[in-house]
Parts: structure tokens; sequence; C-alpha cells
């Protein structure tokens, strides 16, 4: 009986050591070459390598656009957040395609102890279920494509970053060019009160000039004030897309001159339909459906379990147990509704995410066109400023202090012409900060594989 009583405790220990030995983890998956053409392509853990060093801000005398997009690509954590996530799915493909644990039991009738007719009644069963061939592999599949559109989802993000980057150099470009302005209008109206001041004393001028001089010097300081709120909270924004103190000095962004370019817009659409990230994934995420409809299909075939157990129960006429079985299981899918209703559901799904890639790309070559158009727009009313209406302005004013010092012109002129050529320049540098702005959109609709031309000065 003793015999009995250890035989199946060592093999009950002798299995839960096996059980619980650390396991090593199952080899790749061979998958189909689509899959594994995607793999080759994006790497499982992805790391950001721009190709321009990211700035020091405190070692800058001015602020790049390239430089500044390197920093915000490098540092910006919500793209380290999404790259994680993107991991995690990955492992989730391994989970997927691995066996469930094997079971263990053991069973004991305690009253066959001490009894003399019969010997120790016990049983230790170890099972593994293993499901229909495919199964698991379908099962990774899914999740294997799912990851592979949530990187595509980290592309589109750094996109959208590299975007807002752009948008906030602009801001910065423009406040930095606004308050130059408005400095050089002050000086200038500083001297104009001055001289209407001198004449007024001298009699051949009214006090209405004075007045005058100082209501527009007084805009001026109002507008130095808005500018100066708009440059910190602009400061702050560009800090935290690079994750910085948001009260770190930024140096002036870097002179830009907008230089005729002309792009094809056939190409751009063409470029965009081949590698826009989100158009990517959704069809990663088609991928993953039509897997799914796979497995569906499937869940008709039935799973295996098998397994082996030692048996003390079944005992001879001698009283010796019938001690070594082998065995197996198999659920029975008889469910056909239900299976079917997950065939109709995937369906359903498959076509569903047919439709939405084909209105992504409806839209995809709408936002390429509506960018083209818009970047166009702002590079002609930027040249037309260069060439035509700001050197008008500048005659304008200099015409008009001229007539004025002789006496052929009233105060009020003088100081309309100043204040249209100082709105002129505003709106000239506003339409060079909607130029940045603009080609940050069309690099993001068109999915430019490198960074269009920014034409800095040398």
């Amino acid at each position: 009986m003793a015999r009995a009583i250890l035989f199946p405790m060592l093999l009950l220990a002798l299995i839960g050591g096996c059980v619980t030995a650390p396991a090593k983890l199952p080899p790749p998956v061979v998958v189909e070459s689509s899959i594994d053409q995607v793999k080759a392509e994006t790497p499982i853990v992805p790391t950001v390598k721009p190709t321009i060093k990211p700035i020091s801000i405190r070692e800058s005398t001015e602020l790049d656009l390239n430089q500044l997009l390197a920093a915000i690509d490098a540092r910006n954590p919500t793209i380290q957040q999404m790259w994680q996530a993107s991991a995690a799915l990955s492992m989730k493909s391994v989970q997927a395609r691995s066996l469930d644990d094997p079971m263990l039991g053991l069973n004991v009738a305690p009253g066959s102890g001490p009894s003399a007719n019969t010997s120790f009644a016990a049983r230790a069963e170890i099972s593994q279920k293993i499901p229909y061939p495919g199964k698991r592999l379908l099962r990774s599949e899914i999740i294997q494509w799912e990851g592979f559109a949530a990187r595509e989802d980290v592309t589109a993000m750094r996109q959208k970053l590299a975007e807002a980057g752009q948008n906030s150099y602009a801001d910065w470009f423009l406040i930095g060019k606004s308050l130059e302005v408005n400095v050089e209008n002050l000086k200038l109206l500083t001297e104009y009160r001055a001289n209407a001041e001198t004449r007024y004393r001298n009699g051949q001028g009214p006090q209405q000039d004075l007045l005058q001089a100082d209501v527009e010097l007084a805009r001026q300081q109002e507008r130095a004030i808005s500018l100066e709120r708009a440059r910190k909270v602009t400061q702050a924004k560009i800090n935290t897309l690079m994750h910085e103190p948001i009260d770190v000095p930024l140096p002036p962004a870097r002179e830009i001159k907008v230089a005729p370019m002309d792009l094809n817009l056939a190409e751009l659409n063409e470029r965009a339909l081949a590698n826009r990230p989100d158009l990517k994934a959704l069809q990663f995420q088609l991928n993953s459906d039509e897997a799914a409809l796979a497995l569906a299909e499937r869940e008709y075939k039935p799973d295996v379990e098998v397994l082996a157990a030692y048996d003390g129960f079944w005992q001879g006429a001698n009283g010796r147990p019938l001690q070594w079985q082998v065995g197996a299981r198999i659920n029975l899918p008889v469910q056909r509704e239900r299976r079917a209703a997950a065939v109709g559901e995937m369906k359903a799904k498959l076509a569903q995410r047919r439709a939405e890639i084909s209105r992504m790309t409806d839209q995809i070559m709408f936002e390429v066109q509506e960018a083209h158009e818009q970047w166009q727009e702002s590079r002609k009313i930027v040249e037309l400023y260069e060439k035509t209406v700001l050197p008008a302005a500048v005659a304008n004013v200099k015409e008009a202090r001229a007539s004025y010092t002789n006496g052929k012109v009233p105060f009020l002129n003088l100081i309309e012409a100043q204040r249209n050529a100082t709105m002129l320049r505003d709106r000239y540098y506003e339409s060079v900060a909607d130029v940045i702005r603009r080609q940050g959109a069309l690099e993001r609709a068109a999915r430019a594989s490198e960074p269009m031309p920014r034409n800095p000065l040398p």
C-alpha cells in the first residue's frame, strides 16, 4: 500500500515541477509573407532617431525650424507613450499564439487507505488543450496587424506634432517680427510727435496734431502689451512640445525667405495614397479583420484536449490498480447559430472597413488639393507684397513725410500713411507665417518622405 501511495505522489511532484519550471518563449511562428515584410519594415521596439541633431535651447542664438522639429520628435513624451503601447501589442501577439497552461488534477479516496480489501485509490491527471490547427496562428495574426496599425498611429502622431511645431514656429516668427515693427513704429511716431510739437509751438500747426500723435502712440503701446502676452504663451507652447520647462527663454526665429517652388499635384496625391499613415493603419486593420473572419470560420472546427493519468481507482480482482491511462476530449461545435452570427459580424466589419478606406482615400485627395491651393495662395500673396505692396507703402510714407514737412498736407495724412505702412508690414509677415503653417499642413497631407525646402536665409 505504501508503494501505491508513494508512486502517485512522486508522479504528481514530477509533473508539478515540470509545469512550474521557467518556460522558454515559443519559437517565432511562421506567418504569411505579407506580415514578414511588414515586420522587416517596422521594428518591434522602434526608436526615434532624428536625422538632425536636436537643438540645445540655451546654446542657440536663433531658433531653426528643422532643429525645432527634430527636438520635438526626440523629446515629446506623447511619442514615447504611443511607442510603448505599440510594443505592448507586440507582446500580446506572443501570448495569443501560446498554448493554454496544462491542467493538473489529483483525486484520492481517503477511505481506501485503511481498507483491507483494496489498495490506496488515487488518480493523478495532466491534460493539455490543443486548438484546431491554424487557430493560434490566426489569433496572433489579428494582434500583429493591430500592432502594425498602432505603429502607423505613432507615425501619424509624429506628423501631427511636427505640424503643431511648425505652426508654433510660425507664431514665434510672426510675434518676433511684429514686435520689431511695433518698436520701429513707436520710434517713428515719437519723432513725428516731436516734429508736430515744434510746429505747434512755432504756430505752424494745430494742437490736434499732438493729440492725434498721442492717440496713435497709445494704440501701438496697447499692441505691444498684447504681443508680449502672445510671446509668453507661444514660448510656453514650444517648450511644452519639446518637453522643456515652459519658462525656458527661446532665441529669435531664424529668418525665412519664401522662394518660388512648383510642386506636382499628381505626384503629391500619389505619395499621399502610398504613404499616409492613417490610410496604412486602416489597411492593416482590414488585414486584421480578414484574419478575424478566417478565425470565426475556423471556429466550426473542434479543439482537442489530450490527457494522461495514473489511476488507482480501477482495480482488478486481486486489488491491484489498473494504473496508466491516456485519452482525449473534443468540444462539439454544435452551436452553429452563434458561429454563423460571428462570421456574419466579421463580414459586416470587413465591409465597414473597406468603406472607411474608400472614404479616407477621398478625404486624403481633398486634403492634398486644399493644402496645395492654400500654400500656393500664401506664396503668391507674399510675392505680391514683396514686389508691389511694401515698396509702394514705403514710398507713400516718404512722400507724406516730405509733404507734411513742407506744409503741403496735414499731419493726419502722415499718420494715416504710417498706419497703413505698419498694417501692411504686419500683413506681410502674417503671410510669411501662413506659408510656414500651410507648408506643414501640405507636408502632413501629402506625407512627404522628406521635408519640403524651407529656404532659410544664410
